[in-house]
């Protein structure tokens, strides 16, 4: 969970770096000599998988991590105080749609990533020099390495005006990256992959060690960046291919091969914080009503079922397993957009984006998985999803994915029918509450239900794993133009409850299912 300190460090700081265009500039290719001279090797994503492929027949060696004192030591201001010299980014002499900047290694980033640059099919490094950073109030010594490299790096677009580059994808950390489309702020967080999260053991974390961008046209609307991956357990090959706009897409190819067993993967790994929200069963001494990255899990099933599930900031480990077979897509929704309730005028959680997988090909069999960890800060990622295919991965197992992400405030017709708009708990019971009663609240809407008739028979459809569901109820709720479920569960006890819910009109399904898990407040 220190992860997310360490991204919102290097997002908050924009400290990076670029190489000058000069020292990466490929050398001019000869003229052909003969017609039967083929063309030049161009580098592409085979040569990524190739790449992959060798190195996992190969023991994994374990980066040192070595950094000088002088940055080992750095604490978080110190860190924050670096600055990149916005005039060196790359591509920028070029005039491209695209920009890139560096980021330096210090503090708790003590992995050196090596970043090359393809120009017209040929691959060269991009060369570290101390220079591209101001380095702030910090007292540098006078004589820094000259091969420190880099730790990551951010791509910046005009994803609002022509005159002015905005940054709309950063890749630091692991296998983690962040993007965002118009007028969003950053978030959660995907990665490349996840291993053994939620387990009662270590989880393993993959890194991107090598990064290659390929120059883009001076009409570029894309950026393609390939990846090479490690980790004990597997390395891996990605080509990433970013699309800026309202909406900022990400398509991602992967080639995984395994070294070792693992017990279990994650593919297209989310991770989000949630540390309240309008589920809470436990006091948060905050003056902001809710503050979370995300608020819920939606998923598509492969039979055409449509789940919202409300996140929670549980009191113990919450692992929750969806079963499917090639799921039609997934992802973290933030879907309350109402600053009221939020009152953050700093962290504007109204703004963070949603993110929607969408699964290309045959997946087959698997389930989406939820981890939600007991977390008592903001400052942690406690929330992640990711699909966990059925089948055992074995060594020297290949194994091929493509999905795509996206990056949104609001895609309204994302799913078909009605949605939930919030879920609320509190004590049941008429008159004098009850605590032992828990009364659950959820509010549906969209423009189906808002054509309804107030009179209409719309029944809701409500059923639990353990105790008694009593005192259904749906009616119109002229405030959101929707229509509200309310119920109370008698719990069994302490045995947790799994509940469903969902409206109908005769045979007619009006809305998504709504799921959640209750577990007794400790």
């Amino acid at each position: 969970m220190k992860l997310r300190m360490l991204l919102s460090i290097a997002l908050l700081a924009g400290v990076v770096c670029a190489s000058p265009m000069a020292s990466l500039s490929a050398p001019n290719a000869p003229e052909a000599t003969s017609t039967a001279t083929p063309p030049p090797k161009r580098f592409n994503f085979a040569d990524v998988r190739r790449r992959a492929e060798v190195l996992a027949t190969q023991t994994y060696q374990t980066p040192s991590g070595n950094l000088p004192d002088f940055l080992k030591n750095l604490d978080y201001d110190q860190y924050r105080d670096i600055r990149f010299r916005a005039d060196k980014s790359l591509w920028r002499d070029a005039g491209l749609p695209f920009e890139i900047q560096f980021a330096p290694m210090g503090f708790l980033f003590n992995r050196q990533v090596t970043i090359n640059v393809i120009d017209d099919g040929a691959s060269q490094p991009v060369e570290y020099n101390a220079d591209l950073f101001d380095y702030g109030h910090n007292k540098i010594p006078d004589s820094m390495p000259k091969d420190l490299g880099f730790a990551g790096f951010k791509v910046l677009y005009p994803l609002h005006t022509d005159s002015k580059y905005d940054e709309v994808a950063v890749f630091l950390g692991a296998s983690y990256f962040r993007a965002i489309g118009q007028n969003q702020g950053y978030g959660l967080s995907a990665r490349g992959l996840a291993i053994d999260t939620g387990l009662p053991k270590p989880e393993e974390f993959p890194w991107f060690r090598e990064f290659w961008l390929e120059k883009p046209a001076k009409d570029a609307t894309e950026l393609t960046v390939y990846a090479l991956l490690d980790s004990p357990s597997v390395a891996g090959a990605y080509r990433l291919v970013i699309q800026p706009g309202v909406a900022t897409q990400i398509e991602v190819k992967a080639s995984l091969f395994f070294r070792d067993k693992v017990q279990k993967i994650g593919i297209a790994p989310l991770t989000s914080m949630f540390y309240h929200g309008g589920l809470n069963e436990r006091f948060f001494d905050d003056f902001r009503p809710q503050v979370h990255d995300s608020d819920g899990l939606l998923l598509a099933t492969g039979n055409g079922e449509w789940i919202w599930r409300p996140l929670n900031n549980p009191t113990r480990l919450r692992i929750s397993a969806f079963q499917d077979s090639n799921p039609r897509g997934f992802g973290l929704l933030q879907r309350d957009r109402a600053f009221d309730n939020y009152q953050d005028l700093e962290a504007l959680y109204h703004r963070r984006p949603s993110v929607w997988i969408e699964p290309q090909g045959d997946w087959g069999k698997g389930s989406v998985q939820l981890i939600e960890i007991p977390s008592e800060a903001e400052r942690y990622d406690n929330i992640a999803a990711f699909w966990t295919p059925e089948k055992p991965v074995e060594p020297g197992q290949p194994l091929e994915y493509s999905y795509r992400l996206s990056f949104f405030l609001d895609l309204p017709n994302l799913s078909p029918g009605g949605r939930t708009l919030s879920s609320r708990i509190g004590a049941g019971g008429a008159g004098d509450l009850n605590p032992e009663r828990r009364r659950f609240v959820i509010d549906f809407g969209g423009e189906a239900l808002a054509k309804l008739a107030e009179d209409a028979p719309v029944q809701p459809m409500i059923s639990s794993s353990s105790g008694q569901i009593e005192n259904p109820v749906a009616h119109r709720n002229p405030y959101t133009n929707g229509w509200r479920v309310s119920f109370e569960l008698l719990p069994q006890g302490d045995k947790s409850a799994d509940l469903r819910c969902f409206l109908k009109l005769g045979d007619h399904v009006l809305t998504e299912t709504w799921s959640y898990q209750w577990t007794a407040a400790k």
